[in-house]
């Protein structure tokens, strides 16, 4: 029986990148994909896509390394914020209050099992666009830029753990997610999960880990609108000399119209047309897919690249998928 769904997040907020070429990912990000800086602070700057609410999805930060810095979840109200943090308090996995990060309020620090940090917030800045960056219609958070991909709004990410089981069951449990699909090994071991947060299919998802090494990144996702933007993408990526790693194609779990590369500070980045599905079953039960049906690749046949079991961030030595 799975776990009541508790709804006291809303959706991914933002998340942290971590790159060891800050200025280089910097132009991929505002000329490649075609985000607008909405903050700097410190060795940080903040990106957002033309239509996200908040002033930002994405904190870009200069590191030594590679990776994701955390993830942050927006609470429903401070109420439920208030419920997640009662919840947590005193399971080992809660760490503190914070004051909050650049248009955002009081925040509270927890970890995930593989050691993941995860903010979580109520309290946040709605983005007002400068007069050269208003829009014609008043329904979207800014004028749409028509410069590189265009990329609309922060859709996903997808974190590597050594763990399935132990992170899904903390984020059902602690703060009520709801588990949408799963790949189950046929040893039993839990391979990958997506969960949500609403009536969205995803807001986030876990990939085993192969290396064995704790608190590494797989990729972080924004939204286009179209599968034909995707392919416009690709030739976009290719003009600028950007890696592509695979697609575009679909993925048979969750359907969605994907193309992976490479930013310059090695992190993967996913621009993805996520269709039409929304999880709208209150008594939804989530879809397990076997190892001998991962096996026959994605959707319409394209086998999983090898590069998608190793790659991660910051780097690691990693044995060879089997």
């Amino acid at each position: 029986m799975q776990p009541e769904p508790i709804f006291d997040l809303a959706h991914l907020g933002h998340m942290e990148l971590l790159t060891p070429k800050p200025d280089e990912s910097l132009k991929f990000f505002i000329d490649v994909m075609g985000m607008t800086v909405s903050g700097q602070k410190g060795e940080s700057v903040y990106l957002r896509g033309w239509d996200d609410y908040e002033r930002y999805s994405l904190k870009l930060t200069a590191s030594k390394t590679s990776g994701m810095g955390h993830m942050a979840l927006r609470a429903r109200s401070q109420q439920a914020l208030e419920r997640r943090v009662a919840a947590l308090k005193g399971s080992g996995f809660d760490i503190g209050w914070i004051d909050g990060d650049m248009g955002q309020g009081p925040t509270f620090r927890c970890r995930d099992p593989d050691g993941h940090i995860v903010e979580l917030y109520y309290e946040t800045e709605w983005y007002q666009a400068p007069p050269a960056l208003k829009p014609a219609l008043k329904n979207q958070a800014q004028r749409f830029p028509a410069r590189g991909v265009n990329v609309r709004r922060l859709d996903h990410l997808n974190c590597l753990a050594v763990d399935i089981k132990a992170n899904r069951e903390f984020f059902e449990n602690y703060l009520g997610c709801r588990l949408t699909e799963q790949i189950v090994l046929n040893d039993g071991r839990e391979a990958a999960m997506w969960l949500t947060m609403s009536n969205k299919s995803y807001d986030f998802a876990y990939s085993l880990d192969h290396s064995g090494v704790p608190g590494r990144f797989h990729h972080v996702t924004y939204a286009l609108d179209s599968r034909e933007e995707i392919l416009r993408a690709a030739d976009i990526f290719l003009e600028n000399g950007v890696y592509i790693e695979t697609g575009p194609h679909k993925h048979a779990i969750q359907q969605t119209f994907f193309l992976y590369v490479y930013e310059p500070g090695g992190n993967r980045v996913e621009v993805a047309n996520a269709g039409a599905r929304l999880i709208l079953a209150p008594d939804w039960k989530p879809i397990v897919w076997t190892e001998e049906e991962r096996k026959k690749g994605q959707a319409w046949g394209l086998k999983t690249i090898e590069s998608f079991h190793t790659h991660g961030t910051p780097p690691v030595e990693v044995k060879k998928h089997p």
